[in-house]
């Protein structure tokens, strides 16, 4: 298997002449699988990766502002809507897959019930510490949570005793390391940093799904086609899914 991959990938890219750097702009939902994948990609083609994490609206605009940036992953609105304004042209989108928005709380402490709206409403009221990532820097569940905290009629309370995190990378950590009783973030961000730590995702009434998808330029080169195959590749779905981000169907 490993040699049919080292295979596939080197026909890609052609003969390795000289190592080449890909700089990968990401959505912090895709940490732990993109590690995996550029590391099977680093060790098949002597290719390099950096990648990038933060939230969608931010990795979007700063893809667009790096001319070393050759791939983006971000939400299929944003990429949808920069297409749209021609903020990004002449690319290619490909669809990867969806995850649900949840909520997390710390491990060994006890899980809030959040199956019902009015249910979310009093766990949220009862926490005294509650993280969620920066709506201002284009974080898709911490814009959805203003507006269900708004729906709920409990803004006010819930705000004052908030932390804004900059992305789902460092939500996750608060909730981890500095025990904030309740986080908000995607399920896959949940899951990736700590399995034990997913409450679950919003009640139905206020279910989040998100689509993410992988955009490029068309003139990319071979090595950077050949991270982009890699990524869209049968195991590297499979590796997504094991991460929470569920197959594109």
């Amino acid at each position: 298997m490993k040699t049919a991959l080292s295979f596939l990938l080197l026909t890609l890219c052609g003969p390795p002449a000289f190592a080449e750097d890909l700089k990968v702009y990401a959505a912090a939902a895709f940490k732990s699988p993109l590690a995996e994948i550029t590391a099977q990609y680093e060790t098949a083609t002597g290719n390099k990766v950096r990648v990038v994490l933060d939230t969608a609206g931010a990795t979007e605009q700063k893809f667009r502002d790096d001319p070393q940036a050759v791939l983006l992953i971000t939400t299929l609105p944003v990429i949808n809507e920069a297409e749209k304004t021609g903020k990004l042209q002449a690319g290619t989108t490909y669809r990867l897959g969806d995850s649900l928005a949840g909520i997390a709380y710390p491990p060994g402490s006890a899980k809030p019930d959040i199956s019902t709206p009015e249910k979310l409403k009093a766990a949220l009221l009862s926490a005294k510490r509650i993280a969620f990532s920066d709506p201002a820097r284009g974080a898709t569940v911490g814009i959805h949570f203003m507006k269900v905290i708004e729906s709920l009629g409990i803004k006010d309370q819930v705000l004052q005793k908030s932390t804004v995190a900059k992305d789902g990378v460092e939500t996750m950590r608060l909730e981890l390391e500095e025990k904030f009783d309740i986080g908000i973030t995607q399920v896959s961000e949940i899951l990736q940093a700590s399995p034990e730590a997913v409450a679950g995702p919003f009640p139905k009434d206020f279910e989040l799904a998100t689509t993410y998808a992988m955009w490029h330029r068309n003139n990319i080169t071979p090595a950077a086609k050949a991270f982009a195959a890699l990524l869209t590749s049968p195991a590297s779905r499979m590796k997504l899914e094991a991460n929470g981000i569920r197959p594109a169907r």
